[in-house]
């Protein structure tokens, strides 16, 4: 099914007006949500409990009539919780044999919700799936369904017994996204929505079908070289002993972007200028997804720790130096 840059659009904004149906501000983290998941990529969000983090993932499921699974990590959940395993059964005559039981993680938009409360083993059970889209079990490899996107989430507070990613892992991430409590204005309306006897409804307005063909061509939008190049030299300019660093990366940061940087960088202002209904990419699109596609894959160096630096700090100055052409 071949869609069109005007069928993109009409799909779009039919996905954002059902959303804003039931999620109260927070626009651009819908619209990177979005991105990422026409993108072909996975989100890790974190937030503080009670902001509607598991309310934006269902809401999706929903409205795109998606599978949807909420997966709650604890310290006791194991590889096979999540993934599945081998269970024995009896045919109709009284053989047995062993029979794949599917978990969760069958579904086409998975919340996994507080991943940092599971065991690294656990954890790696989750992130190999979304790298590979399959599970393999008893030596046989079973598909994920299609579309498949994972929005994990993680609690910044109560970091007591909690297991944080590892940083090799948070690089399979395509974005990773920080929503803050909501505004005065907000928590009015979202008091007004949800204490009254209508709670509001939302309609399916697409398909796994038309999700993979929005991904399809997001993945044809053209880019020029020199946007390619700007691009590059920002992840480059990530690394603290890469011509491109500044002072700034040279005195804060250990490790920089690996290319996984570059992939989100270019697939995801791809997808932003079909959002704006343009056919092309242009320096702004890069600019506006550098932050949230590469604050988890720098890490600090100690001095920039001790500092108070953040990454998205470091970002910034990175889009201040380094020029277009």
């Amino acid at each position: 099914m071949a869609l069109s840059l005007e069928d993109f659009t009409d799909v779009v904004g039919k996905i954002k007006k059902e959303v804003s149906k039931v999620i109260v501000g927070y626009d651009e983290i819908i619209d990177l949500t979005i991105i990422a998941l026409l993108s072909g990529g996975h989100v890790l969000l974190e937030g503080v409990p009670g902001i509607g983090k598991t309310l934006l993932v269902k809401t999706l499921s929903e409205i795109l009539n998606l599978k949807f699974s909420r997966i709650q990590f604890t310290p006791d959940l194991m590889p096979a919780d999540i993934t599945g395993t081998n269970i024995i059964v009896e045919d109709e005559s009284g053989r047995k044999h062993f029979r794949f039981q599917e978990g969760p993680i069958f579904a086409n938009i998975i919340l996994a919700d507080e991943i940092n409360r599971a065991t690294p083993k656990t954890q790696s059970a989750l992130l190999e799936a979304m790298q590979e889209g399959s599970v393999t079990s008893g030596g046989n490899i079973y598909l994920l369904p299609k579309p498949f996107f994972v929005m994990a989430t993680q609690n910044p507070i109560e970091m007591e017994g909690t297991y944080p990613l590892p940083e090799a892992q948070l690089d399979r991430f395509f974005f990773k996204l920080i929503l803050t409590p909501p505004g005065e204005e907000e928590l009015l309306e979202i008091i007004e929505r949800t204490t009254n006897v209508e709670i509001p409804k939302v309609e399916k307005v697409a398909d796994g079908n038309t999700i993979e063909a929005l991904k399809q061509l997001v993945r044809s939008v053209p880019i020029s070289t020199a946007v390619k190049e700007y691009a590059v030299r920002i992840v480059l300019a990530t690394h603290p002993e890469s011509k491109y660093a500044t002072e700034k990366v040279k005195k804060y940061v250990k490790y920089g972007s690996s290319p996984r940087g570059a992939q989100a960088l270019i697939l995801g202002a791809k997808a932003l200028s079909l959002f704006e209904n343009r056919a092309n990419v242009s320096f702004k699109d890069i600019k506006k997804v550098a932050i949230p596609s590469l604050r988890h894959r720098i890490i600090l160096s100690f001095e920039g720790e001790a500092e108070g630096i953040t990454p998205d700090e470091i970002i910034q100055n990175i889009l201040e130096e380094i020029k277009e052409y």
